[in-house]
This record gives structure tokens, sequence and C-alpha cells, in this order.
């Protein structure tokens, strides 16, 4: 695949896939939204507004050099945390956490931010350093950073972001090097402390519980599984019909949030959430043909972990919705309601969509396997047949100057 066209595939589903939530976002809301308010495109116009915010967004980031990220990741890392104490203090309570933070008509989501300040953050830390060996490297200071991330997020709570954070830079890390024995161990590291997260509280719990057998107390902790897995059983293959959704009326709690994909598998069947799917499974190996194909480590390290923050979401929700995994609130990309989801997302397609198009006709600024002291390793033949040809080349030139010398005396 060549770069352009992994940027024509990346924008073309990137631009469907908002399309498509938009369509839905309205079919899931506007039976609620009339008899909340009368007005049915209630929903559907803020969401569409934070759609235009986005893709200007994204068009902006696309124009702009990536590189220029690199120097304020400090700042957006320090920004980043300090809205995430505001938001624990001044923060807007819904279902009984808080998450958002309201400056006027506009609510923003701090946590959205969090997660593209760390990962350009630790693509910039990673290219000017080599990649951790040891679980004690891995600790000082990416390990550190994250627990900090991470626990402002548990506090909210929000422990969907910080399995989505530590997803992200599982990939960074393995793409820039990290040996495989020290990632596993760093993940089982977090795994355990996530466990913990979920075993001291009791809804976590009770959810975690809910997902091993969800029929068991499908009037309670189980009700939005068995609910999804009924609205996604219901479609058949070609699905109810385009706003026919049953599951959206009373049945299914926020059906146009995270449990938009079973009103997708109601209304559209099997054919539509299988699109769904290969869509995001286009943009994961579009995302990854740009991070490996990127000839400079900093745009490698970022694309890399932007795919894999966006299409971790999109299976980590997936996988709830489905009953293949616990429920942890996470969106889905793109097509989900959400203004600070959509907007953050928008601009990280732009920045990838930057790296496409700059990163492979410039050479890299650092090596990828650098020293560790800022200054990349001697160039060496990639072959034998290199270093036969530049051995000949050496003995030749060496020869000719020996005549050279032999003719002046």
């Amino acid at each position: 695949m060549k770069r352009g066209l992994e940027s024509s595939v990346l924008l073309l589903v990137t631009l469907g896939l908002v399309a498509f939530g938009l369509v839905m976002v309205y079919s899931a809301t506007s039976a609620s939204a009339a008899l909340a308010n009368g007005d049915p495109a209630y929903y559907l116009k803020r969401q569409g507004i934070y759609a235009g915010l986005g893709l200007g967004l994204m068009v902006v980031f696309a124009r702009l050099d990536f590189r220029a990220l690199r120097k304020l990741s400090p700042v957006l890392v320090v920004a980043s945390i300090v809205l995430l104490l505001g938001v624990l203090v001044a923060g807007q309570s819904v279902n009984g956490a808080k998450r958002w933070l309201t400056f006027g008509p506009a609510v923003f989501q701090p946590s959205e931010l969090a997660k593209l300040a760390l990962a350009i953050w630790a693509a910039a830390y990673l290219t000017r350093r080599k990649p951790p060996k040891t679980l004690a490297e891995l600790w000082r200071p990416i390990g550190l950073l994250t627990v900090v991330f991470c626990a402002l997020l548990l506090a909210e709570p929000d422990l969907g972001t910080a399995i989505a954070l530590v997803t992200m830079l599982a990939a960074m890390l393995l793409v820039a090097g990290t040996p495989g024995r020290t990632l596993g161990g760093g993940l089982g590291i977090a795994a355990a402390l996530g466990l913990i997260a979920i075993w001291f509280e009791p809804y976590r719990r009770a959810r975690l519980f809910s997902f091993l057998n969800p029929w068991q107390d499908a009037q309670g902790a189980g009700f939005q599984t068995v609910q999804a897995m009924i609205g996604l059983g219901s479609g058949g293959i070609f699905g109810v019909g385009l706003g026919q959704s049953v599951q959206k009326t009373n049945y299914l709690p926020e059906a146009h949030t995270d449990m938009i994909f079973a009103i997708i598998g109601e209304e559209l069947g099997l054919v539509g959430a299988a699109a769904v799917i290969a869509a995001y499974c286009a943009f994961a190996y579009a995302g990854l043909r740009i991070a490996l194909t990127c000839k400079d480590p900093f745009g490698k390290r970022l694309a890399a972990g932007l795919t894999a923050l966006v299409c971790g979401q999109a299976a980590i929700n997936l996988s709830a919705v489905m009953g293949l995994a616990p429920l942890t609130g996470i969106p889905l990309p793109f097509v989900s309601y959400g203004g600070s989801s959509l907007v953050v997302t928008l601009a990280s397609v732009g920045i990838l969509l930057n790296i496409a198009r700059n990163a492979g006709a410039t050479s890299a600024s650092v090596s990828d396997r650098d020293r560790g002291d800022g200054r990349p390793r001697a160039a060496r033949p990639r072959s034998r047949a290199g270093a036969a040809r530049a051995r000949s080349t050496g003995d030749v030139r060496r020869v000719a100057g020996s005549r050279r010398g032999a003719a002046r005396s």
C-alpha cells in the first residue's frame, strides 16, 4: 500500500464513520429528545457542531508540521494534569462521576486531552532515549507519569480511559523496541493494579461479576449487557430497518453513547455491524502502515500510539457491547455521542495525516536505535554484498591513489 493510498483510506474511513455516527446518533435519540424537549434533532445538532469543530482541527493539524508538537509535550502534560485536578474539584457530576468541566455553553472532558497529551509526550521521550530494557527503566519516568494520570482518572471515576492509556503506551513501547519480557511485566503490574481498583469499588466489582454471567442478574448489574445482546440478536442479517429500533426506547441505557453499537446491530443487522468493524480494521491497517514506514522516530511512535488509541478504544467498546468484556464506559470513536471525544479524535487523525504526508519524504533527525546519549549509531552496510562492494570500492580507490603517487614521483 502506497503512502498516498494509506492517507486516502484513513481520511475516507474517518469521514465515513463521522457521517455514519451522525445518522446513528439521530436514530438513537430522536424519540427521547422529542419527548424531552420537543426537538428530535437536539442531540444531532450538538453532535454536528462538535463534528464541524473537530473536522476544522483535523484540517489544521494535517497542515501543521507534527514535529512542532514535540516541543509542546511538557506543556500539554502539565495542562492535562491541572485540568484533571480541576475536574475533581469543580467538575460537573453526571451519574455519580465527575468527568466534565463546563465553560459557558460548552462542556469539556479533560480525560480526552490527557490521552493526546500523554501520547505526544511518550513519543518525544522514547525518541530522545533508548527504549526501557528493565522494569526499573520502564518505571522512570513513563510508569510514574502513567500512574499519576491513571490515579486521577480512577478518582473521577473513569477506569475505561485508564485502560485506553495503558493500551496506547503499550503499542508505543512495542514500536520503540522495548523487550517483550519487560513490556509483559509492565502490563502484568498494570493488570494487577486494575483488578485491585475493580475489587475495592463495589460498582466495578458488580460489573465484573455480571460480565461473567449477565443473565444471573438481568434486571440489575447485568441489565445493560443483556439488553445490548437482545438488540444485537434482534437485528438478524439485515436488521429491522434504520430508525426502527425497539431497544433504544426505554430499554437500553445510554443507547446513544457507549452502547450505540447495539442499536447499529439491531437496525442494520449483521451486515451493518460487520461493515463498522471492517472500517476500524481498515483504519488500524492504514495507521500502522504509516507508523511502520515513517522515517522520523518521533512520528513513528506517535502514529503507533494514536492508531492504537483509536482502534483500542473501538475494540474495547465493541467487546463490551457484544458481552466479550466488562462494561467500561468507553465510547465508540467517531460514532458515539460525545463532543470532547469526537473533537480530540479528529485532531488525532489530522496528526496522523500530517505524519503520512511529511515523515516519508524527510530523513530522520534521530536514529531509531540511538546510543542513549542523543547521538545515532554509526551507519553499517545493510548486507554482506554491500560490505563487499564497499571494500572493493575502497581497494580500487587505494590502488588508484598509489598509482597517482608513483606517477608524480
